[in-house]
């Protein structure tokens, strides 16, 4: 018997641009987007900070582009085992970023219920990982989220099946100004997109097209500078 869908709800929450550091992230944006993105913060649970772009559409609501890094003056982050999420502790991973610059690595689907994305997933032999208690201060109050990591920090699928995400009472997009960037597409393409496809349906992600081929996301938007395709580099094991 096939798992129950989960597709009430479910929806891409936001894409993750990994930088070098999160001022040639901020960077990178302006020159690539023709935008300066907006405020993020820190996560001490992780010891990454970010900074946020609101993305969103009628067909993307509430959708929003990360830029993360790694903060080289924070402690590792106060989780006691595991790595940091996004594989953003994978050599090969950060080793292309540091070359290359800021790309599209992941992108993230909140679901309404967390717990049960995840015992779904599980039924396909998919462990998304552990769920965790994540939180930052904002200006507007604290925001809290519940989001799926692996002991091992890995994306799965090469960075093309989504982390899950449920979002406490606040969305941070809701507060975001929008700034002429929009999402028009989100693109998978894996050597396994039979299963990929499967995944996504059990969570009722229908948003994003899923296609056969070598590991990729492709993101195109919407901005000042024209349209703008984002693209992820080569998969790492």
């Amino acid at each position: 018997m096939n798992a129950p869908s989960l597709a009430a709800g479910s929806a891409l929450d936001h894409l993750v641009v990994m930088a070098p550091s999160l001022s040639e992230g901020v960077a990178w944006c302006e020159a690539t987007l023709g935008v300066t993105p907006g405020p993020g913060g820190e996560h001490p649970l992780m010891g990454t900070h970010n900074r946020l772009l609101r993305i969103a559409t009628a067909d993307f609501p509430l959708a929003y582009l990360e830029i993360i890094a790694i903060n080289s003056i924070a402690a590792h982050g106060q989780r006691t085992a595991g790595r940091r999420w996004f594989d953003m502790e994978n050599p090969g991973l950060s080793t292309q970023v540091a070359r290359e610059g800021p790309q599209l690595i992941h992108w993230v689907a909140r679901v309404p219920d967390v717990r049960a994305a995840v015992a779904s997933l599980a039924a396909q032999g998919i462990d998304r990982g552990d769920v965790l208690q994540a939180s930052r201060a904002t200006p507007g109050g604290l925001l809290q989220w519940q989001i799926t990591v692996r002991p091992d920090g890995q994306r799965l699928f090469d960075g093309c099946l989504p982390t899950l995400i449920q979002w406490g009472d606040t969305h941070p997009a809701a507060s975001m100004p929008d700034n002429g960037v929009t999402l028009q597409s989100l693109d998978l393409r894996h050597p396994d997109a039979t299963a990929l496809r499967a995944a996504c349906d059990r969570l009722g992600l229908m948003q994003a097209t899923v296609k056969p081929g070598p590991a990729r996301l492709s993101a195109r938007l919407q901005t000042p500078k024209g349209l703008v395709e984002l693209h992820s580099g080569s998969p790492f094991s």
